[in-house]
């Protein structure tokens, strides 16, 4: 679709777009589904919520037994905490440290998942207070319509 739209608005076709997806809290054979309230943590979860589904729900990349992950270390192309925390964990050597500790044993799948549910809960928080102070001003402002772009720069438009 950019393709298509992209040269209406003066721009260059782009030569590719990736996307990626993260699995859904089950693993990469699921999906996120709003008919599945444990699929996915949803911008309205409490913080109990989102430790509940994380713990309960969250696919694990870990051993079958504490013995075995420590000598072996986790997986984590299948570990969904450490999936969701490349997208959602602003801190790449946080990331890095995470990983490594993980993939190496040091580090157990509950506390791989302590960390995903640390850095959601404050994602989701931050979300839920911006929205709590959207007003209807606000609102009306964001939804007027406004001139579309010409080359690349938004026209100002009266208020």
């Amino acid at each position: 679709m950019t393709r298509d739209v992209a040269p209406r608005h003066g721009q260059l076709k782009p030569a590719l777009v990736e996307s990626v997806f993260f699995p859904a809290l089950q693993g990469s054979k699921g999906k996120m589904s709003a008919s599945d309230p444990n699929s996915a943590i949803f911008v309205t979860d409490t913080p109990k919520a989102i430790a509940k589904k994380v713990n309960k729900y969250a696919f694990s990349g870990g051993r079958a037994t504490v013995e075995e992950h420590r000598r072996l270390g986790g997986c984590l192309e299948t570990d969904v905490s450490y999936q969701w925390l490349r997208f959602f964990l602003e801190d790449d050597a946080e990331l890095a440290r995470l990983g490594a500790a993980y993939a190496s044993g040091e580090m157990l799948s509950g506390e791989m998942k302590a960390a995903l549910i640390a850095c959601l809960t404050e994602v989701v928080q931050r979300h839920q207070s911006a929205r709590a102070a959207v007003t209807d001003e606000v609102l009306e402002r964001f939804m007027r319509p406004r001139a579309p772009p010409v080359g690349g720069l938004w026209r100002q438009t009266s208020s």
